[in-house]
């Protein structure tokens, strides 16, 4: 049966088998998706017929399927398209039956983190399908960070031909100090992150950067050093993982430096929404230039989000935010736990559930002897089904940050099989975990057919 599971399904005798001669009918987009997905020519007919009618809601679908073949209708595009990923779930013999399904949350997604290291652009490309294929609709694809700045800025090109490669990293964890003494780096073009975007909503995917700041931006300012508060020094792109103390000074000519990259990547992500991140910001630079040091975070994310507005578009933040001078029309992501959620909705922000004690898909999800090394956990597949968000949030998003997922096999390993998880309680019917791990061991095989790596289930 599928995940994330439908909200109501009524099955009935048979199935409905496809074939290299079954036939399909429906908008192009949606037709064009489905030979995709299932490899097969499906030239034009009626056997899987897809409609556009009123009354299933943004994201809705039904799905009614007889031997004779299959009818599936939303009242969107978007909602075709997880029908389309039902049919894809379900082949090459789909159930007969009816199922009418439609999300709880609104926002429902994924990050990856490729500031600590530089994923091919091909796996951005699959990291979009494996969303898209548990019904995800969000990519927030985080850019930059302390050990390597990866989006192309033209008019300030040493962001990458200096932020974006470091000298070394850490050999095994962090914390015991030992360096690879390998060089890394890498960044993307705006035309590959033009692509990316495209891909992505051909899957209904929607792609959201992220430009970290006023903190995790040494490789910024290792490019740039009047961005920093010692313009006298020469800072090195950060070679270990952790946060570093040096973070953007709180000057005019600063805050139009980053105004201008925001310029160039709004004209690139195309979608609403901007995240400008706003976590771990120490303040002891800060405190040794200017007065007030705690308002400077709440002072920057407003100025950028100002400018934001002038694009159209909408900022989202961290949860550092709440309570230092955000501005109102800031979403928030809540991740420090659970507490954190409620705190943001009291104060009124909307607000996309992320908190680390269940949604940190870096976590390992064991500690047991043989595991890969992972930057700390244990968070079992169990653990993520069991997160309820609560009421008003506007949704979930499971987080994948890399600093010890250097490929991408290692990070679809600890991304699979527990956003399986993830997706399931973001969609809204995450019920009992023994039956989850029932229909998701029927998923497992998918996994494999389309060549994704993932930790076998225990």
């Amino acid at each position: 049966m599928l995940i994330p599971q439908p909200v109501s399904h009524q099955p009935a005798p048979g199935h409905f088998a496809l074939s290299a001669a079954t036939r399909v009918s429906g908008p192009p987009e949606i037709t064009t998706l489905l030979r995709e997905l299932l490899g097969l020519p499906l030239p034009p007919g009626g056997d899987i017929t897809f409609t556009l009618t009123e009354g299933h809601g943004p994201e809705g679908y039904e799905l009614d399927v007889t031997t004779d073949g299959v009818a599936a209708t939303a009242s969107t595009v978007q909602g075709l398209r997880w029908a389309v990923q039902s049919i894809a779930q379900l082949a090459p013999q789909v159930p007969c039956g009816r199922i009418v399904d439609a999300p709880k949350h609104a926002w429902r997604g994924a990050l990856l983190d490729v500031g600590r290291w530089h994923h091919p652009i091909g796996f951005l490309h699959t990291f979009a399908d494996i969303l898209a294929a548990h019904k995800l609709n969000v990519f927030h694809l985080h850019l930059t960070e302390d050990q390597g700045w990866r989006f192309e800025v033209k008019r300030y090109p040493r962001l990458t031909s200096v932020g974006a490669h470091r000298r070394s990293s850490p050999l095994g964890h962090t914390n015991d100090g030992l360096d690879d003494g390998r060089p890394h780096g890498g960044f993307y073009t705006q035309e590959e992150l033009r692509g990316l975007v495209a891909y992505a909503a051909s899957r209904g995917v929607l792609v959201v950067p992220e430009i970290d700041l006023p903190g995790h931006t040494q490789a910024a300012i290792a490019a740039y050093p009047e961005l920093g508060n010692r313009p006298e020094v020469q800072h090195e792109v950060m070679t270990r993982f952790g946060v570093s103390e040096h973070v953007l000074n709180a000057e005019e000519s600063t805050v139009e430096f980053m105004c201008h990259v925001l310029d160039e990547l709004v004209d690139v992500f195309g979608g609403p929404y901007v995240h400008l991140g706003g976590d771990e910001v120490p303040l002891a630079e800060w405190s040794a230039r200017y007065e007030n040091p705690e308002r400077l975070l709440g002072w920057w994310i407003s100025r950028l989000a100002a400018h934001l507005r002038t694009h159209g578009r909408r900022p989202i933040v961290w949860d550092e935010l709440v309570g230092a001078g955000v501005p109102e029309d800031a979403i928030i992501m809540a991740w420090r736990g659970p507490e954190r959620v409620g705190e943001a909705l009291a104060a009124g922000h909307e607000v996309i559930a992320v908190p680390q004690s269940h949604m940190y898909l870096d976590h390992g999800e064991s500690t047991a002897p043989g595991e890969p090394l992972s930057i700390t956990g244990p968070l079992p597949l169990d653990r993520v089904y069991s997160y309820d968000p609560g009421p008003g949030v506007l949704g979930v998003q499971g987080n994948l940050w890399s600093e010890y997922l250097p490929t991408p096999e290692r990070a679809q390993y600890n991304l699979l099989p527990r956003l399986a998880a993830v997706a399931e309680v973001a969609w809204g019917t995450a019920g009992d975990a023994g039956e989850f791990r029932a229909r998701l061991a029927g998923l497992l095989p998918r996994y494999e057919a389309a060549g994704w790596n993932y930790r076998p289930l225990d």
